[in-house]
């Protein structure tokens, strides 16, 4: 989980995040940095997502249990 958050923060460019964060709270959010998540989703761990599944995970939290449960 550790990697995970730092992959988020580093992301939003923040110096760090937790769970309760909402994602589109963050000022670096946009479609890039949607689509950046995307990328890390399929590069790092071999699942797919859309900009939808990022949006309906609303917090980093959502954010981990969709990248776990696409594994």
């Amino acid at each position: 989980m550790e990697n995970f958050l730092e992959q988020m923060a580093e992301l939003f460019e923040v110096d760090s995040v937790n769970l309760q964060d909402e994602v589109i709270a963050f000022d670096a959010w946009d479609s890039l940095t949607g689509l950046s998540i995307i990328a890390l989703a399929d590069d790092e761990y071999g699942i797919t997502i859309t900009v939808n599944d990022i949006l309906e995970a609303k917090t980093i939290q959502g954010l981990y249990a969709l990248f776990n449960q696409k594994k």
